[in-house]
């Protein structure tokens, strides 16, 4: 890009016409030809070039867009540029607070309706026995294969097809300009708290989904065994905003701003915290089945493969999404899960006085939400 910025556009007016008239040297260090008289037509000639190298090889990158030389090279940092923080943070503290709210709710409604059901589950395994099996039912065949699933598998299934969904709006020409605003993360642009959650789900190349929501698939049945269902969601789900929190710190502070995309950051979450808890599970890479490797191991090198990202400045992914979801996920399966899912009984008693109108058994609700999995 520095090619680009040598131009005989900078020297003004007549200055402009001895430079070309001293024999040409600089416009030949420029690699422009050398024109006599009209100095003009060096501008016709270079503003319809074709952009320069890095662009191209930015622009087939997944987790950032393209973005033009003057918003690349960014001033310092200010204190005023460190403002633009504030909206995020409130937005990131804020969302995470009552993603574990409605993750206590849902599961003491889980398990509330499940007690609830399970006369009406038994009479109904009754009477499908009593009726004629069907050959080559569909819906048969789709039950068994949801029933075949573990519970981590049904988990992510939905975040799976959100994300499919997600991806095939990016192919519709009439929503690019929805899409840039609401689904890439950019500590530049207007709106600066939605899509922090937005574009955890957001993938432009399809290898990029592919890759992410494989790992996802991996790790799903550990980590939802390990937290349960609706802490699961809870986890990542702040991961991915906490994650766009960090990303856009890490923009702001290298002065490298940009938009960002993709559920890597929620994903290493996943990954940091099933690490973390099972440090002596070993792992292999899909495509080198025969290497073997603890999952300790392979947590710091992926940590310290971001961390030198961070530190050398790599644009081909978003290494500070990447380092701030591997560190929400060690920090919460060593500290997390005992401040915050731990002490929700207090909430989960008031939601239960709040829903039967301050009746008896409000402990019991609290008590029963113990059984969606812990760590």
């Amino acid at each position: 890009m520095a090619w680009r910025s040598c131009s005989v556009l900078r020297l003004p007016g007549e200055a402009a016409l001895r430079s070309s008239m001293r024999g040409g040297s600089f416009q030949q260090r420029c690699g422009f030809r050398k024109i006599g008289r009209k100095p003009e037509s060096k501008k016709v000639e270079e503003e319809p070039g074709p952009p320069p190298r890095i662009e191209l090889a930015e622009a087939a990158v997944p987790r950032r867009t393209p973005t033009p030389l003057l918003e690349q090279q960014a001033p310092p940092p200010s204190p005023r540029a460190f403002g633009r923080l504030i909206r995020p943070l409130v937005f990131t503290v804020g969302f995470t607070g009552c993603s574990f709210g409605a993750a206590a709710i849902w599961q003491y409604e889980s398990v509330k309706f499940r007690v609830q059901s399970f006369f009406d589950e038994i009479r109904a395994d009754w009477l499908e026995k009593m009726k004629p099996q069907k050959r080559g039912d569909v819906r048969k065949e789709i039950n068994q294969w949801w029933n075949s699933l573990s519970e981590g598998q049904r988990t992510v299934t939905g975040i799976i097809a959100a994300n499919a969904v997600v991806f095939c709006c990016w192919k519709v020409p009439s929503l690019q300009r929805f899409m840039i605003k609401y689904f890439t993360s950019n500590p530049a642009s207007k709106t600066l708290c939605s899509p922090m959650l937005l574009s955890t789900f957001s993938h432009f190349s399809f290898f990029h989904m592919a890759a992410n929501m494989y790992v996802l698939w991996s790790f799903s049945t550990s980590a939802v065994s390990m937290l349960g269902r609706e802490q699961f969601i809870a986890v990542y789900m702040s991961a991915g905003v906490f994650s766009s929190f960090v990303s856009y710190a890490g923009k702001i502070a290298t002065g490298r701003l940009g938009p960002s995309l993709g559920a890597s950051g929620a994903i290493m979450t996943v990954l940091a915290a099933v690490c973390t808890k099972m440090p002596e599970a070993k792992l292999a890479i899909i495509f080198l089945p025969m290497f073997t490797f603890t999952a300790a191991n392979a947590l710091k090198a992926i940590v310290a493969m971001d961390t030198a990202g961070v530190v050398l400045g790599w644009r081909f992914f978003d290494h500070a999404a990447h380092l701030g979801g591997a560190i929400f996920g060690i920090w919460y399966i060593l500290y997390g899960h005992e401040l915050i899912w731990k002490n929700r009984e207090p909430f989960v008693k008031l939601w239960h006085d709040l829903r039967t109108g301050g009746g008896r058994g409000g402990g019991d609700g609290g008590r029963g939400g113990d059984g969606g999995g812990s760590v």
